[in-house]
């Protein structure tokens, strides 16, 4: 299969498992804090990770592990905690919309930052995208008048982080194996989580026997398996064979996904919000379409 082939497929599969991924933060809500929630995930996804790529750490040059970190805490640690607090207050499928952003961030970083350069063209889709992305947004805000829109600067935030780590793996992980790099972001950022766990009121007596627990811990495993450990070890190869722009634009299609299981769950969606999905995927169509 030819690369550029291999990398749209990534991109679909990756779509599907972190669209998904909102609707399970929802519903582990029902029986978690934001905190013991982020925390859990966090544990969790090391426990997979740490089991699969162990051997791996070996790889890691010491020069590399300061990216390791700092690409462990801004793409991992902090946005586990941010969506969930976000998703307190908004619909799952906004909190998807939001993660939109990602595109546009990582080719304002990548430029002012990291130094990667980006086509007139993937500037161009993203603005269509962008463009596609407000629309939803302003809908989302009409149709859910009641919701906090302040808890949406927790996703925003976690964009800008999720742009910026794409770009240090890009810019500064480029050789390093993609279950070395996701093993190596958990082996750095679990015990953090633990402590926030520790911290959260989750062991209090009473809180255990609460009857949403049980399932909203197994929702959180699902999500730690595939929405995070999985998922990540994807998108950092998706990383290396593509571009950062290209990897980042993933969060255009998952708010397709995002809004289908929103609408199943009984969140408002419209013939507008409709349209603006088709928007967003011109706008990726164009910000990827290769040169002649």
């Amino acid at each position: 299969m030819k690369q550029i082939n291999v990398k749209w497929l990534y991109l679909i599969v990756l779509s599907l498992i972190w669209g998904t991924s909102f609707i399970l933060i929802k519903k582990a809500l029902l029986g978690l804090n934001a905190y013991e929630l982020g925390a859990l995930r966090t544990i969790i996804t090391g426990v997979f990770l740490l089991l699969a790529g162990y051997s791996s750490l070996k790889t890691i040059e010491k020069s590399q592990w300061k990216w390791i970190a700092l690409s462990g805490f801004l793409g991992s640690f902090f946005p586990a905690f941010f969506f969930a607090i976000a998703e307190t207050e908004i619909d799952s499928a906004v909190a998807s919309i939001l993660n939109s952003l990602v595109p546009l961030n990582t080719i304002l970083l990548g430029f002012a930052v990291f130094k990667i350069a980006s086509t007139k063209r993937q500037v161009v889709g993203v603005i269509i995208g962008f463009i596609g992305t407000a629309i939803l947004i302003l809908k989302g805000a009409e149709l859910n008048p009641e919701q906090n829109y302040l808890y949406a600067g927790f996703v925003i935030a976690s964009t800008i982080m999720y742009a910026a780590n794409v770009n240090i793996i890009k810019r500064y992980l480029q050789n390093v194996k993609p279950l070395a790099i996701a093993a190596g972001n958990y082996a750095v950022i679990i015990i953090p989580a633990v402590i926030v766990l520790l911290m959260s009121g989750f062991f209090k007596e009473g809180h255990l026997s609460n009857p949403n627990l049980k399932l909203s811990i197994w929702y959180v495993v699902i999500l730690s398996f595939f929405g995070t450990a999985l998922a990540k070890v994807l998108f950092n190869k998706l990383v290396q064979i593509s571009s950062p722009v290209f990897a980042s634009s993933v969060t255009y299609v998952m708010p397709i996904v995002a809004l289908t299981w929103g609408v199943l769950d009984g969140e408002g969606f419209s013939l507008l919000q409709g349209f603006a999905t088709f928007i967003i995927l011109v706008g990726v169509y164009l910000s990827h379409k290769p040169k002649k």
